[in-house]
């Protein structure tokens, strides 16, 4: 059973997240599902698991100070795909793709979505 039902992060510009989005998390395979409504957008392979909406308070979306989203990649070519993709259309680098050195296999890459979000694409196969 999964722990999350589902994440979501703020935009301040929900037409420039969706482009940024559309673009970053189509490279590991993952879809824009349509609009919830007239400020949010979803995401998932199958079904809704991933949310970017302007905040409902109307306060401004700001990014987590040490929060980061990560997204699983099925190969090291589709973490490079999406830092090229994200960066692109709007993102920002955090950690080009490589090798992480906490486990053999981890290999990921690093953005700064249009908002400030942070979120990453890990791979953990073998290369």
């Amino acid at each position: 059973m999964a722990i999350f039902t589902h994440c979501c992060l703020g935009a301040n510009d929900v037409a420039q997240s969706r482009k940024f989005y559309d673009a970053a998390l189509g490279a590991l395979g993952i879809n824009n599902l349509g609009p919830m409504g007239d400020n949010a957008f979803l995401y998932g392979v199958s079904s809704p698991e991933f949310l970017v909406t302007k905040p409902r308070d109307g306060s401004p979306a700001t990014g987590a100070n040490g929060g980061t989203l990560g997204f699983a990649a099925p190969t090291r070519a589709a973490v490079h795909a999406f830092y090229e993709a994200g960066l692109a259309n709007g993102g920002t680098d955090e950690g080009a793709p490589g090798p992480r050195a906490f486990t053999p296999t981890a290999y990921a890459a690093y953005l700064r979505d249009p908002s400030g979000n942070k979120i990453c694409a890990y791979c953990f196969a073998a290369e």
